[in-house]
């Protein structure tokens, strides 16, 4: 796995931290703790396989479906992440 840059430098882990780990439990059927190493890998795949049918598939409101999806990735990224840092402060 690659090493987080901002956790190294800083000391601090970043929004994204977790994620390569959760997309290998993904990929092993590790469904469960892949949602609690990184929440939003869910919506990510969600964002990712639309992306890649869209590719192919022309959709009638497309830009807003995927603008909506990067919407709720943010806020799940953004929540997950103020979420662990409360924790660790704590």
């Amino acid at each position: 796995m690659f090493p987080c840059l901002n956790k190294t430098v800083l000391g601090i882990e970043c929004t994204g931290c977790g994620g390569q780990r959760a997309a290998l439990l993904l990929f092993q059927g590790n469904f469960r703790e892949a949602f609690f190493m990184y929440p939003a890998i869910y919506s990510l795949a969600l964002l990712f396989i639309f992306l890649l049918v869209n590719l192919f598939i022309k959709f009638k409101h497309d830009f807003s479906i995927k603008m909506g999806l990067i919407i709720l990735n943010a806020v799940v990224i953004a929540g997950a992440y103020i979420f662990k840092m409360i924790h660790i402060f704590n």
